[in-house]
């Protein structure tokens, strides 16, 4: 197993009031340079406004491929200065691999820093508001263009430049990209939706989610996440 990528730059951020009558946000990061402590809920110099849906162990460190910055910049060439790496409120941009090179459970080293996929992104309203795009929550789902999170096995330091490498693949069958595009889609079998909400290494809330879509008859309304 080969499947090695690149640190290209990372990311921080504090939470700040920045729509009138909406709730804080940490999405605006800033580049951080020299070499990042990173703990099990991420590096430790960044921070979340709402930890009920943001941070905490299953979701430490949030990458987002810099490859995916060009299809955004042909699909919105209008706010292109907006789709550059950080420009989604990722820790990591990366490169070298995207969701559809890796898969659910991934163990990957970068630095003295093991982390382990745990799941997709579930983009919500902020990210709308962040890019002042309406649609961008509902095309970032709809692409599975997400990136993904991990969860931190071992503490450690990191920095731009370092090599990202699989070093452990406990899941083969369970490709991120398709996982994630299951996680969105409101048909899917509901034999892949049990047994998604059956695989350990996923986190906990997409277990619980993908247990509900294992029933024929539900239907999930995702309309309050993606438009506020």
């Amino acid at each position: 197993m080969t499947a090695k990528a690149r640190i290209v730059s990372l990311f921080t951020g504090e939470p700040e009031h920045r729509w009138e009558g909406k709730e804080p946000s940490a999405i605006r990061k800033t580049r951080a340079d020299g070499i990042l402590q990173v703990s099990s809920t991420g590096i430790t110099t960044d921070r979340q406004a709402d930890l009920s849906v943001h941070g905490g162990p299953e979701k430490a460190l949030h990458i987002y491929p810099s490859e995916h910055y060009a299809h955004w910049r042909d699909a919105f060439p209008e706010k292109a200065e907006i789709y550059q790496p950080g420009g989604f409120g990722e820790n990591i941009a990366s490169k070298g691999f995207t969701e559809e090179d890796l898969c659910i459970g991934d163990i990957l080293s970068a630095g003295t820093v093991r982390m382990q996929i745990s799941q997709g992104r579930q983009p919500c309203w902020k990210l709308n508001m962040h890019t002042d795009n309406p649609t961008q929550a509902a095309h970032f789902q709809k692409t599975g263009r997400t990136g993904w999170y991990f969860r931190v096995l071992q503490e450690g330091s990191f920095q731009a430049g370092d090599e990202l490498t699989v070093v452990e693949r406990p899941c083969p069958d369970w490709n991120l990209r398709e996982v994630i595009h299951a996680r969105f889609n409101p048909r899917l079998d509901p034999a892949v939706a049990k047994a998604l909400s059956e695989l350990e290494e996923l986190a906990e809330p997409w277990r619980v989610s993908f247990a509900k879509k294992a029933d024929p008859a539900f239907q999930e309304d995702t309309s309050k996440r993606l438009n506020g």
